[in-house]
């Protein structure tokens, strides 16, 4: 099952970036953006309920700042500045997968749909778990001496 058969946004796992830049690299703006969209989905579909919509609220508010963390990071000032706006990122993407789980589903069709966002708030976790390695690498490896005068 996909999560277009559930009736939410089209999610094509692999996202390419704008035709320019290579068959390999993806835009992780519009994928983050398509993330927010497909949970605020899914909580309009929720059973309605005081714990429900504590729950919704708290989701929808981590799953859209992923997305604009991510825009933030790439304007960013400096390293530094990247740095801890990826990691922001990776917080955010955990905490939306933490409020995913408990959720009252109350049927099949959205606890399908609850596993896909969660699946995918995972992968958001993983990538820029991978971006922040990358960045601390590079920000430890020694500066090699520039050779011209």
């Amino acid at each position: 099952m996909t999560v277009c058969d559930l009736g939410l946004l089209r999610y094509d796992h692999q996202i390419p970036m704008r035709p320019t830049q290579g068959p390999k690299r993806y835009d992780l703006e519009e994928r983050t953006e398509r993330f927010a969209r497909q949970v605020m989905d899914f909580v309009r579909r929720l059973r309605p309920g005081m714990v429900n919509q504590e729950v919704a609220r708290q989701l929808v508010g981590s799953a859209g700042s992923v997305g604009a963390n991510y825009i933030e990071a790439n304007a960013a000032l400096g390293k530094k500045d990247f740095l801890m706006r990826v990691r922001i990122c990776r917080k955010e993407a955990k905490e939306s997968a933490c409020w995913l789980r408990p959720l009252d589903m109350g049927n099949a069709e959205p606890a399908d749909a609850r596993n896909l966002l969660v699946q995918e708030a995972s992968e958001l976790v993983s990538i820029f778990g991978a971006i922040v390695t990358k960045a601390e690498r590079q920000a430890t490896k020694p500066q090699s001496p520039n050779t011209t005068s």
